[in-house]
């Protein structure tokens, strides 16, 4: 069965001058639940983090200062939003969501977060409205639970994950892998395993090309045991954050190939949402809730 994290608190409005787009973690749900893809049995609701988890992956007195918002407020501008305890409250449950995540795709082959994806948050600091790194939390637990030693993180956001690669950057257990235009935020980029900067307003037929032909050599040479994979649908021409010049369904034909080379090769796969920021909504849910048709559609 597909398991998906999703937890009301994901929803948590935030004060109305921000620029991240809340609505989408209550249309999608709603929206996949409305065509069928899945029932109400497909979802679970994450719990908080434990704190010992947190300090696995970042920095103590980082998160002492974050959870007990210590931050300045150029710390918190830099994250994107104004720091509270719901907010912080919310970032835990959807690490924990992540790691959940781990355990059911080791039963099922493929399981979701409805959230996630926050790359951009390093071992001591957020930005880019991350404050904490889920897929990089996700990945030790994988590591410290099922004692893998390769992990593969496929990062197809339209900004790199550099917080992922700056955690990893000195531990070979953890591949980072990040396709991401070249000329977008971060200004300053960290350096990932391999890093792939596609050129602005590249389009669907190209963008595929390069990612299969990359994806299908990186899981030959690297054989990871899982992989994380951060979907993130600003990569999508409409996208008010992104460059690239992708289609829905170029979006969707990335998705496909990234899932069905992770079935193919039996690999345990963890998705997270990531971005999305085209000015109509209905963009925004349509491409993501293709991601999880096709995991629906290719795993079960």
């Amino acid at each position: 069965m597909l398991k998906i994290a999703y937890a009301t608190i994901y929803k948590h409005p935030l004060p109305d001058n921000h620029k991240f787009p809340m609505d989408k973690y209550e249309l999608l749900p709603e929206q996949l639940l409305y065509e069928g893809t899945v029932d109400y049995s497909n979802f679970f609701e994450p719990k908080l983090l434990a704190e010992d988890k947190i300090i696995r992956t970042h920095d103590s007195d980082y998160w002492h200062r974050l959870s007990n918002l210590l931050l300045t407020p150029k710390e918190q501008r830099k994250t994107g939003f104004p720091h509270s305890a719901q907010l912080i409250e919310r970032e835990r449950i959807i690490m924990q969501g992540t790691a959940d995540a781990v355990d059911f795709a080791m039963k099922h082959g493929v399981s979701m977060n409805i959230a996630g994806g926050t790359h951009h948050a390093y071992t001591n600091k957020g930005e880019g409205f991350c404050l904490l790194n889920d897929i990089a939390i996700g990945a030790h637990h994988a590591i410290d639970q099922f004692g893998m030693q390769q992990v593969l993180v496929v990062d197809l956001d339209v900004h790199q994950g550099n917080g992922t690669a700056e955690i990893f950057q000195e531990d070979d257990r953890v591949f980072t892998f990040s396709m991401h235009g070249a000329s977008n935020y971060p200004l300053r980029k960290e350096s990932s395993d391999l890093d792939i900067g596609l050129p602005d307003g590249i389009e669907d037929a190209d963008y595929l090309k390069i990612l299969d032909f990359n994806l299908k050599r990186l899981i030959d040479k690297i054989e990871p045991q899982i992989v994380f994979f951060q979907a993130g649908v600003d990569v999508l021409a409409s996208d008010k954050l992104g460059k690239l010049g992708l289609t829905i369904n170029g979006c969707k034909q990335r998705d496909k190939l990234v899932l069905e080379t992770c079935l193919t090769n039996k690999i345990p796969v963890v998705v997270n949402m990531g971005g999305g920021y085209s000015v109509d909504i209905k963009v925004i849910v349509e491409a993501h809730a293709n991601t999880y048709r096709l995991a629906q559609y290719l795993f079960f």
